[in-house]
C-alpha cells in the first residue's frame, strides 16, 4: 500500500526541476551578460576607430596622422567603463590598393575584462580588432 502512494506523491517534484533546469539557466544568462559586456566594448573600439579617422584626415604624411590618430584616442572622453585607453595600440597605414584612402586600426586587449571569470559557454577572442578607412580629398 505505501508503494503504491509513493509513485503517486508529486511533493517535492518542483524542487527537483528546479535543480535540473537551474544550472543551465545560470549559464545562459551569465553568458548574455558576457557578450553584453564584449559587444559594448567591441562596438567603443570601432566608434573610436571611425572618429580617429576622421581626426587623423587633416594629417599630410602617415607618420602625422598616426600622431593625430594617438592624440584623439589619449584626449578623447571614452564612455565605456569597461574599456582602457592603455590598452588600446593605434595604427595608421595607407591603403595598398588605393592611394586616395587610409585605414586607422585600434587593437584592444580585452584579456582584463571581468568576462572571463564568468562561469558560461564559449567566449569570444581576447583581443578586440577593429578599423576604418577614410577617403582622402573626398569622391
Amino acid at each position: 500500500m505505501k508503494v503504491r502512494n509513493f509513485s503517486r506523491n508529486n511533493d517535492g517534484a518542483a524542487a527537483i526541476e528546479f535543480a535540473i533546469v537551474a544550472p543551465l539557466f545560470i549559464l545562459i544568462l551569465l553568458t548574455l551578460v558576457g557578450y553584453g559586456i564584449y559587444l559594448s566594448v567591441a562596438h567603443s573600439v570601432q566608434q573610436l576607430a571611425a572618429d580617429a579617422a576622421r581626426a587623423s584626415i587633416a594629417g599630410l604624411s602617415e607618420a602625422e596622422r598616426q600622431d593625430l590618430a594617438n592624440t584623439y584616442i589619449h584626449t578623447s572622453k571614452i564612455s565605456n567603463g569597461f574599456l582602457d585607453q592603455d590598452k588600446l595600440a593605434v595604427r595608421v597605414e595607407a591603403d595598398a590598393k588605393n592611394s586616395n584612402q587610409f585605414t586607422v586600426t585600434l587593437t584592444y586587449d580585452a584579456s582584463d575584462l571581468p568576462i572571463w571569470a564568468l562561469y558560461s559557454f564559449a567566449m569570444p577572442g581576447k583581443e578586440i580588432s577593429r578599423y576604418s578607412t577614410i577617403r582622402v580629398g573626398g569622391v
